[in-house]
């Protein structure tokens, strides 16, 4: 889903971080509605939903996960993956490119709604980066934010 974040805040810096946030578009108070609609209708031309059926299949680079076979090929080779590594290495597939913070994986892999240890989640993602191997350097890590899948 595309998002377009409208806000006050218009420093460069805050736009960048929108965006590597995993923003769309960034548009910054004032600004017109017609620049608004055109700049949405313009996400939206690049915005390409997934075909039916494709959700069993996710693929970036090397890495392929098998939804509905609950697998793991990188660059060919099946690798094993516990319960908890399949849902964070989805999670990070289906939303490549924008960055997690750690609230956001311990909410949406573990299920936890305040904040605890976040060691869970740095050593859940070095698991997986073992078990990635030539493919691991994908998963970024973005100092002091949380992890970016890399397309």
């Amino acid at each position: 889903i595309p998002i377009v974040m409208l806000t006050a805040r218009s420093e460069e810096v805050d736009r960048i971080v929108g965006l590597e946030l995993g923003a769309d578009d960034y548009i910054p108070k004032p600004f017109s509605p017609r620049e608004v609609v055109l700049r949405v209708k313009a996400v939206l031309r690049r915005y390409q939903p997934p075909e039916e059926g494709a959700g069993d299949l996710v693929e970036v680079g090397g890495i392929q996960l098998d939804v509905s076979g609950h697998q793991l090929r990188v660059r060919g080779k099946e690798m094993p993956l516990t319960a908890t590594e399949f849902r964070l290495l989805r999670l990070l597939l289906e939303r490549c490119g924008r960055v997690q913070t750690r609230a956001q994986l311990l909410s949406d892999v573990w299920g936890y709604a305040e904040d605890i240890d976040s060691r869970t989640v740095d050593t859940h993602i070095r698991r997986l980066r073992r078990k990635l191997g030539p493919e691991a350097d994908r998963i970024e890590t973005v100092i002091g934010v949380g992890y970016r899948l890399r397309p």
